[in-house]
């Protein structure tokens, strides 16, 4: 009599996850918060609310890496991009004014390559390391036919929780409020369909140098915002990911059409992975500023008193910071070296 066929016949190799789940146990636990009940390989993650809120309110969002991962695979490069992963979702939440508190990741593959999947998972537990959160929970999903050999793709989700009353929404925005943009680390993980596009039409042999900045993970500001949430009142944030400035600016002041806002464009430095993109893709100004950062990856609003008190807290947190513009009218004049953005 003929054997039957195995789940593993088919591709799904159940002894590969359980060993996955026991080699990064120990980075799961590192992210753990005292709010915690249980530990992680349950159906669902348990957790208190942070202690200290009279009104809580939960904030949650959801991301993924995008096509970054396709140079993470074909360089080799896997150790970052679970970083990015948090990043992508932990600033968006980081706006509301809200503390990141869970994580949960998705991991999906044609064949699981536990290796692999370890490097990438750990990344991820050290993103929610330097976010504050933690790594509760995930899967695993390991489906053959679907995805290319050594193919994987990434989603995450964080939950945050903010004060009722101390929620950013925007609504205290006003013309002649300043506008702090922090440095980010590159592209982040956004605009990588256009870098793979350029690299390809523009024949760029990927160096060692140029595949770090193009690799270098996206910069989690969790830490620097709620410090500087305790010492100034901020008006309003927004995290710089998927249309740039252009499009994630007015996110800031979402709804109202009586704001816009007034950029000075070189007052931030540019790190030289978008000079050479520019060059490399011949890529208008415009679509850089809806594409990329620029190298601004957040931006925050104050008010005119606050500004020295902003520009030495987030130095003293390690940011490189600086008054990149200011909230104006829709109908205002824009100066050379300016551009207005409603």
């Amino acid at each position: 009599m003929s054997k039957g066929l195995t789940y593993r016949d088919a591709g799904v190799n159940i002894d590969a996850g359980n060993e996955l789940v026991q080699r990064i146990a120990p980075a799961a636990r590192a992210t753990r918060r005292p709010e915690q009940l249980g530990g992680i390989g349950g159906f669902a993650a348990l957790a208190e609310l942070p202690s200290g809120y009279r009104q809580p309110v939960l904030v949650t969002g959801t991301d993924g890496v995008g096509t970054k991962l396709k140079l993470a695979i074909d360089f080799n490069r896997h150790d970052q991009v679970g970083q990015d992963l948090v990043a992508m979702c932990a600033n968006d939440v980081l706006v509301t004014g809200a503390e990141p508190f869970l994580f949960l990741d998705y991991y999906a593959t044609g064949k699981l390559d536990v290796d692999t999947a370890e490097r990438v998972i750990k990344g991820i537990a050290a993103g929610c390391e330097l976010a504050g959160c933690a790594l509760v929970g995930g899967e695993t999903a390991e489906m053959p036919g679907f995805y290319g050999d050594g193919d994987y793709d990434l989603a995450g989700f964080c939950v945050g929780v903010v004060e009722k009353a101390e929620i950013v929404s925007g609504a205290d925005l006003i013309p002649g409020t300043r506008l702090i943009g922090l440095a980010s680390t590159g592209p982040h993980s956004n605009g990588y369909s256009l870098i793979r596009r350029v690299i390809e039409s523009s024949g760029t042999t990927v160096s060692a140098q140029l595949l770090d900045q193009l690799m270098a993970p996206t910069r989690i500001y969790a830490r620097s915002i709620l410090a500087l949430r305790d010492s100034v009142t901020v008006l309003g944030m927004s995290h710089i990911t998927g249309g740039g400035l252009l499009e994630n600016l007015p996110r800031m002041w979402s709804g109202r059409d009586d704001i816009a806002a007034l950029l000075d464009v070189d007052a931030w430095s540019r790190p030289e992975v978008f000079s050479w993109l520019q060059q490399a893709g011949n890529i208008d100004e415009t679509e850089m500023l809806r594409t990329f950062n620029c190298g601004c990856g957040f931006v925050v609003c104050v008010a005119e008193a606050d500004v020295e008190n902003t520009l030495q807290t987030l130095r003293d947190q390690g940011e490189t910071a600086s008054v990149i513009g200011k909230l104006t009218a829709p109908d205002t004049d824009v100066g050379n070296g300016q551009i207005l953005i409603s």
